[in-house]
């Protein structure tokens, strides 16, 4: 019963502390060690004595750290947005919940998949019931789903003979948004020769006249058209329309060859997240197609920073789809999804581009009717 209480005891220590002798702390060990063997072979009770004194020092170091490391709350504080190879800043929280005692010499890690990343974090003094922040850059070189396992405080308190770690068990999945490039200026002059007439007639508001029809109660009166209502002997209220209501559509296909570089399809991903990010500076309402997955244009108060997360996390996830040697026809079909339909799916005077990640003329033959097709290994 004790046996199996002591292997509870060790496999506890181990997951959640973690020990390592310094430098100094092996030279301690072994001149301890050496005393030891001294006392032993002479009976020196002045030996003795000072055997006790190095040990005790041994056993006092164990129990400080640990106190220095014990009641510790550790916060995170992540940005809503994170770009790929776009530097970041994150912060993290110590608090000391420890009624009297204060932890001295803290180092803070992360601890991402398993390995712990310094940050250069190191907390000399933290008193009891204080708490202390600090920020530090991140950087993420791929897009898509990042996991942070916890966080690893180090301690050398008191004596620097022992390193003592604590893993704090604190998980935070991150999403990681497609890196945003320039676009070539040829590229972006197209586009704007495209997207120039592509306004969409609808009532809202705006300056333009739209249509003109009878009152009805409820109407503000200040859109009531005299000439009009004065001529035809009844009140006759004009409607505006909205200015710059331009709508695009941005479709991937998901397929490529299982021997094609997935690097390929990554700079496919790019350019669709930089071509959305350039529509949606200019005022437009976006929609995306990744394959059969769909993203609409977003209205009312979907608009704005919300549509522009949906998009970009969209993005972020989005794989492709290898085409086997075996199952082409099939996977032939799943690269055209959303593609195919791309003509039955758009408004009238809706933008429509598609990003191609390799030459497939299947592909480009389903893409007669959109407005423009984007080669990504074209692009830098």
């Amino acid at each position: 019963m004790r046996l199996e209480r002591f292997r509870e005891f060790f496999r506890w220590f181990y997951r959640y502390r973690s020990l390592r002798v310094t430098p100094e702390g092996t030279k301690f060990l072994l001149l301890t060690l050496a005393i030891g063997l001294a006392a032993l072979n002479t009976g020196n009770n002045l030996l003795y004595l000072l055997l006790a004194m190095m040990l005790s020092l041994i056993v006092t170091s164990g129990i400080l750290s640990e106190r220095c490391l014990r009641h510790l709350l550790i916060r995170r504080v992540i940005p809503e947005q994170l770009m790929a190879n776009r530097p970041a800043t994150m912060t993290v929280s110590l608090t000391n919940h420890q009624p009297t005692a204060s932890s001295f010499s803290l180092r803070v890690m992360d601890v991402m998949a398993g390995t712990v990343v310094d940050r250069g974090i190191h907390i000399l003094h933290l008193s009891a019931g204080a708490s202390v922040s600090h920020s530090y850059p991140v950087l993420f070189t791929r897009r898509g789903r990042h996991r942070m396992d916890g966080v690893k405080i180090e301690t050398r308190f008191p004596f620097g003979l022992f390193v003592k770690g604590a893993n704090f068990f604190l998980v935070s999945d991150l999403v990681v948004y497609p890196e945003l490039r320039p676009l070539p200026e040829h590229l972006v002059h197209d586009l704007a020769v495209l997207g120039h007439d592509q306004a969409v007639s609808k009532r809202g508001p705006g300056s333009g006249l739209y249509n003109l029809r009878e009152y009805r109660q409820g109407d503000d009166s200040r859109a009531i058209h005299w000439k009009t209502s004065a001529r035809q002997s009844r009140l006759i209220v004009k409607e505006t329309e909205t200015e710059d209501r331009r709508q695009v559509t941005l479709a991937l296909p998901t397929g490529i060859p299982s021997d094609l570089a997935l690097e390929c399809f990554e700079q496919a991903v790019r350019l669709t997240a930089s071509l959305a990010a350039y529509f949606l500076r200019q005022g437009f309402a976006v929609r995306l197609l990744i394959g059969a997955h769909e993203v609409s244009h977003g209205q009312g108060q979907d608009m704005g920073e919300p549509h522009r997360h949906r998009l970009f996390h969209a993005l972020a996830l989005c794989e492709a789809s290898p085409v086997g040697q075996f199952d082409e026809a099939v996977d032939g079909l799943r690269a055209l999804d959303g593609v195919r339909t791309l003509a039955t799916r758009t408004a009238q005077g809706e933008l429509t581009i598609v990003v191609m990640s390799w030459p497939d003329p299947s592909v480009e033959a389903a893409c007669q009717g959109a407005s423009r097709v984007v080669r990504a290994w074209e692009t830098p």
